[in-house]
């Protein structure tokens, strides 16, 4: 395969402070595109000791030789999406990749819900949970998406999760709203594919992030087959990669289920 190069492309990564996001943001910058750092607001990044603030990490990215801000919104309120996507256009003048990385199993009040099943959640919890991750997507895609068909082009990598694809008893409301993250993917893909846009959705297994750590116990993984073993952001980052990428210009609707970790 040829080396990607994604030099001169603009990406919007959400949730890119942090954790996988941040990741997936050093990975397309590498690859040449100059990558707008999104999160909920500045501080977030250091939640959990993985930077100090948004804009730190937007002066890193910048440190690769590409162009890089920080924006902060709040995904579940459409208003800020919209002025978040404003914003990046009259900066960067277009938004050529969307990876919509932010979400979470994240209460409304609590790092997870609790109790975090089908019936005795609280209801305040569900609605968190199903903002924080469908409708956020859903947003982000309705603004960027629109911009992306008066271009005629684009690249949006949503992300889902394998415990969308995977029966649970626990996280049952995250769970669902990432396996609708999924069907979504597919029925905008069909709506822009005459607008040459590609949509895919790529569903992460169990990662090893500083949310992840701080909220799970994870056994010793030495004795493990590496299908079997809890990711490290990279190998998510190279899936993304690869689907921002024209490597992947003739796939869309698809999603890549990750299974290892389980």
């Amino acid at each position: 395969m040829d080396t990607i190069d994604l030099t001169g492309k603009v990406a919007l990564v959400t949730g890119s402070s942090r954790g996988l996001g941040r990741e997936y943001a050093f990975t397309l910058a590498r690859a040449g595109a100059d990558v707008i750092i999104h999160d909920v607001n500045e501080t977030a990044a250091a939640e959990f000791g993985e930077a100090s603030s948004g804009p730190t990490v937007a002066q890193e990215i910048e440190s690769l030789g590409v162009r890089s801000i920080f924006l902060a919104a709040d995904l579940r309120d459409p208003a800020q999406v919209e002025q978040m996507v404003e914003s990046a256009i009259q900066r960067f003048g277009r938004i050529d990749i969307l990876v919509n990385n932010a979400g979470g199993d994240i209460g409304a009040a609590d790092p997870r819900p609790d109790p975090n099943d089908a019936l005795d959640i609280k209801v305040e919890d569900i609605r968190a949970v199903v903002e924080r991750n469908l409708l956020a997507t859903m947003y982000t895609c309705k603004f960027v998406g629109v911009r992306m068909r008066e271009n005629g082009a684009g690249k949006i990598v949503n992300v889902g999760s394998v415990a969308g694809h995977l029966p649970v008893t626990g996280g049952i409301i995250y769970a669902a709203a990432k396996m609708g993250i999924s069907h979504y993917t597919r029925c905008l893909a069909e709506q822009l594919r005459s607008d040459g846009v590609n949509v895919n959705c790529v569903a992460p297994a169990p990662t090893y992030t500083g949310r992840f750590m701080a909220t799970r116990t994870v056994r010793d993984q030495d004795d493990l087959p590496r299908l079997r073993k809890v990711w490290q952001p990279a190998d998510m980052a190279k899936i993304v990669l690869f689907l921002v990428s024209g490597q992947s210009d003739l796939l869309s609707g698809e999603t890549i289920v990750c299974w290892g970790g389980n």
